[in-house]
């Protein structure tokens, strides 16, 4: 049995499924017989938890060569098992990946040329209070729906003002539509996609008026669809600039609450990016 205080671990689903629920961080299954008949080593008991009575949720997917994409905008994922036990003695997989895959940080680099990249973004703002907007029932009937500033305003209402320094993020809950073909990027019979995002008096609101380190999305895009079709990627030059960036294809923020989480970005971290995948937790 496992200490009460063992941390508890959130998760989606295997694959890349948003069904997140709440796993023991100890569990393990019935050790299997080993080939020569040798039991495996026990798996190691998990560590304390290093903020006591914390709970982690992980907001990210995982992806593989079939995560939805936007074609043509991003490239698809190509992930190969190159190398295996029984020819070459170990496992390796080949990754050729576009930065913009699976949950992903865009860069203040990402729509001009020269600095911040993303191996230039401080380590302390990759570790932020986490602050959730959710729109999730307007976005159920109008998925070209925008978070906006009134949002912002009627969250403030409800739990103070948005603390400085935070990463803000819209849920929509476009999340559960990630495991059903065609849902997440939801394009309409002419091949058009439908998704939320951002509407650009919100983003105006976090970056002048609430000092905002970041913002974030559940969808493939800081901009709702309807501004990319017509070439303004408006919320994405508002809020990247200076040290601020984006978060994209967050998972999971039914397991949050809307206030009182951290969030903490572990980022691929290759020189002069733009963008790129990263493992983003909340803890509460």
């Amino acid at each position: 049995m496992c200490s009460p205080q063992v941390m508890e671990l959130v998760h989606g689903e295997p694959g890349h499924s948003c069904a997140g629920h709440a796993a023991d961080a100890n569990a393990a299954s019935d050790a299997a017989q080993g080939h020569d008949g040798a039991r495996p080593a026990e798996r190691p008991e998990a560590p304390a938890p290093l903020i006591r009575g914390s709970r982690v949720s992980d907001l990210t997917h995982a992806f593989g060569n079939d995560f939805p994409v936007l074609e043509p905008i991003v490239l698809k994922p190509n992930i190969q098992h190159f190398a295996d036990i029984a020819s070459e003695g170990f496992n390796a997989n080949k990754l050729e990946i576009d930065e913009h895959t699976g949950t992903h940080v865009d860069g203040p680099a990402h729509l001009v040329d020269g600095p911040v990249y993303t191996d230039e973004i401080p380590v302390d703002r990759l570790i932020a209070p986490l602050v959730v907007i959710r729109i999730g029932d307007r976005a159920a009937k109008d998925p070209d729906t925008t978070l906006t500033a009134d949002d912002i305003l009627a969250w403030e209402s409800r739990h103070g003002r948005i603390p400085a320094g935070a990463l803000v993020v819209m849920d929509s809950n476009w999340c559960p539509r990630i495991d059903t073909p065609g849902a997440y990027i939801n394009r309409d019979s002419d091949g058009v996609p439908h998704f939320p995002g951002l509407g650009f008096d919100a983003a105006e609101l976090l970056v002048r008026e609430r000092a905002i380190v970041a913002a974030g999305t559940d969808t493939p895009s800081l901009d709702a669809s309807k501004n990319l079709q017509i070439d303004d990627p408006g919320a994405h030059r508002i809020v990247l600039g200076d040290l601020r960036y984006g978060v994209e294809n967050i998972a999971n923020l039914h397991t949050v609450p809307d206030i009182g989480a951290t969030a903490v970005i572990g980022m691929i971290r290759h020189r002069k990016g733009f963008a790129g995948p990263c493992r983003m937790f909340g803890i509460y």
